[in-house]
């Protein structure tokens, strides 16, 4: 499993289980995309009840068991997608969100003992520790926050601009 949403989004792993006909005892191993809130929300739940390792990139290994966040230019944040993003956050129960007692850290290059054998690429630039998984038995890759094209607490569409890929006054670099 990659990512675990925000607390209030249990009801809506459940759901998708049971439509697949397994439990959360199927699940082998949780990979986090990086440490933010909104992204371990039942991380902890999953690992204490179920026994699910979860994993996450080194770089934000502090954050996903404390919260801790590196300080770092946030940008310009507008009223309405920040009441927004704030709003879905309550509703989904984001203000509880538990942090991971026990987290296995991965890196970049490593292919995770899971099924499906998904090879960890580094991408930071949302977060120090944040990652891509690629699953080559599905051909897919999950990428996170790494290349959202809607920034939550702006508004911004558009390619990302995380602090690792701004120039000033040029926009993101693509190189």
């Amino acid at each position: 499993m990659i990512d675990a949403g925000l607390p209030g989004h249990w009801q809506d792993l459940q759901d998708e289980l049971r439509s697949l006909g397994k439990t959360e005892d199927d699940i082998r191993g949780l990979i986090l995309t990086h440490g933010d809130s909104d992204h371990l929300g039942f991380a902890e739940r999953l690992r204490s009840t179920h026994g699910v390792p979860v994993f996450v990139h080194a770089g934000d290994a502090v954050r996903a068991r404390t919260g801790q966040k590196p300080k770092v230019a946030a940008g310009p944040m507008r009223i309405g997608p920040t009441v927004g993003f704030f709003a879905y956050s309550l509703r989904k129960n984001g203000l509880r969100t538990r942090y991971v007692k026990e987290v296995t850290e991965i890196a970049d290059g490593d292919v995770l003992d899971l099924p499906g054998s998904p090879v960890i690429v580094g991408m930071p630039g949302h977060s120090p520790g944040s990652v891509a998984v690629h699953v080559p038995i599905a051909d897919a890759v999950c990428v996170g926050d790494a290349l959202t094209t809607r920034h939550v607490l702006t508004g911004r569409t558009g390619p990302p601009t995380g602090p690792l890929h701004r120039r000033p006054g040029r926009g993101p670099r693509l190189a």
